[in-house]
């Protein structure tokens, strides 16, 4: 713990935050909050603090109980993965309090939600609270994730990893990826398993502390309504690969050399430095040679099958989630209409290679085939399996599997570039591959970006950045700030020409100078 003020200061805190008007609420709370909880670690006067907080939940009214609610859970989490610290035995002696109000709350009330981040808490307590929960009409996205932050590790079956969006959402995973994650987790020490498992939970916890920060400043979220297209394996279908890439061979150059590339079925040839990379299912592979001795070709065609309906399930689950919690979009104001608009109307490609830039399985390249026509688009991505999603959907549009970082496409000869709601996912390799837009887009194209910025916000943030996941984000989810993201753009050369986007979404339309 650290020191934050004279305990004598807690009373008069308290006294502030329980009388304060209502326009005045908010800017006492922080005051209290600031006093004992900093960046998700306590301050000697917490223990003081819930002495003296906890009896008052009874005394203040309902907004007020719902910011009690959302100050308690942050302080109780702030001792996880000790279940019984100093913090966490004072503020459990109220459970009966909570689940009462809890029971008599709707979903319109700011207190039913703030008392659900609050509730996930108490795992020692997991039975009388999912018989409440049973009866308040939560979602099953908001089940899910209550169910898993009470549950107890299995060291002996650990189901770790899949706690995002939700965990049931991964119910109906195919058995050959339940074994991959199974191979996965054999890997793992014990030690890192109870690591991962204690992640997992702060990120369930964390995800309805956001849900509870919006509702209580802005109103109810808006419930999940997941698509119900039923979850099918990408098959992709072969191609005619001198035909679909003949567009855009005049771009694509060797990620080796930087010499050009002579497309032929199945393979990509470079005169500069020999080496030949496959194409398979009509994606190219820049990131690996035929010529070094392995036979990529059955690597290549196995990381396609390998978690084939991932690609469905960052569309219709992960994707919609980000938003909502990385973009503060709880009232879903920027939907999937509001993004296909934006694409259409501010996609002023000049000629040449319209590239969708980290594609995944094509959601939006569908969209920008439809605008400016297939023969135009070329995908690129990282993940082969979510390409053979994208091919797919679009047999018609060629794909690249290569790194952002290193684009194999020659100096100013792309017409336009596309990064919808994908940045976020390289955080470390973003300003590198906004820079090779710029150094590939033809003068006049347009690059068109839609990612997430951090939270000026304290609480807010913390919440965002408790997300962690196995595979990436192993510190925290990391967004980005809104002045380096402007000032990498205008080093790559390009100018921003419009914004958009409410809360924390940035979405922005960007031109190469001439």
């Amino acid at each position: 713990m650290t020191v934050a003020s004279n305990p004598n200061t807690i009373s008069k805190l308290v006294d502030s935050f329980t009388t304060a008007p209502r326009g005045e609420l908010e800017a006492s709370y922080r005051q209290l909050v600031h006093a004992v909880w900093q960046g998700g670690d306590l301050t000697a006067l917490a223990v003081p603090a819930v002495n003296e907080l906890v009896p008052r939940m009874k005394q203040v009214d309902e907004l007020r109980k719902a910011y009690l609610a959302e100050l308690f859970g942050l302080l109780v989490q702030a001792e996880y993965p000790d279940v019984d610290g100093a913090v966490t035995a004072v503020v459990r002696t109220e459970l009966d309090q909570y689940l009462g109000l809890w029971s008599s709350s709707t979903r319109e009330q700011p207190l039913h939600w703030a008392l659900l981040y609050l509730l996930s808490h108490f795992p020692k307590d997991r039975s009388r609270i999912l018989e409440v929960a049973a009866t308040v009409g939560l979602e099953e996205d908001d089940m899910s994730r209550l169910d898993r932050a009470l549950d107890e590790l299995d060291p002996d079956n650990p189901v770790i990893g899949r706690v995002f969006p939700y965990p049931s959402a991964y119910d109906n995973m195919f058995e050959s990826e339940r074994e991959v994650d199974r191979a996965w987790i054999r890997t793992l020490t014990p030690e890192q398993v109870r690591d991962q498992w204690y992640n997992d939970i702060t990120a369930v916890r964390a995800h309805a502390g956001a849900k509870s920060f919006y509702a209580i400043r802005h109103g109810m979220p808006e419930p999940v309504f997941p698509d119900d297209t039923p979850i099918r394996e990408a098959q992709p279908t072969d191609a005619d690969d001198t035909a679909i890439y003949a567009p855009h061979q005049y771009a694509l150059r060797c990620s080796r050399c930087e010499a050009k590339l002579t497309i032929r079925q199945g393979l990509a040839e470079c005169a500069g430095c020999n080496a030949g990379f496959p194409i398979a299912k009509g994606m190219l592979n820049v990131l690996t040679s035929v010529y070094d001795g392995k036979d990529h070709g059955d690597d290549f065609l196995f990381q396609l099958s390998n978690i084939g309906t991932m690609a469905y399930f960052i569309d219709v689950y992960a994707r919609p989630a980000f938003k909502r919690l990385c973009g503060m979009n709880w009232n879903n104001e920027v939907s999937p209409r509001w993004e296909g608009d934006y694409i259409r109307e501010h996609l002023r490609p000049v000629d040449g290679t319209v590239l969708d830039l980290a594609a995944g399985g094509g959601l939006w390249t569908d969209t920008l085939a439809d605008a400016v026509g297939a023969e135009r688009v070329l995908a690129l991505d990282i993940l082969p399996a979510s390409l053979a999603t994208l091919r797919d959907r679009r047999p018609d549009v060629p794909a690249v599997v290569a790194n952002a970082r290193f684009l194999p496409f020659d100096d100013s000869s792309l017409g336009a570039v596309t990064c919808w709601d994908a940045l976020q996912a390289f955080p470390d390799e973003a300003s590198f591959a906004i820079a090779e837009v710029g150094r590939c887009l033809r003068p006049g194209g347009t690059f068109t970006l839609f990612t997430f910025v951090n939270s000026d916000d304290e609480i807010y943030h913390h919440f965002v950045r408790s997300h962690r996941f196995p595979k990436s984000h192993r510190d925290g989810l990391a967004l980005f700030e809104r002045d380096d993201l402007e000032r990498w753009l205008a080093e790559a050369g390009l100018t921003v020409i419009d914004r958009s986007g409410p809360h924390l979404h940035y979405v922005i339309t960007a031109q190469k100078q001439g």
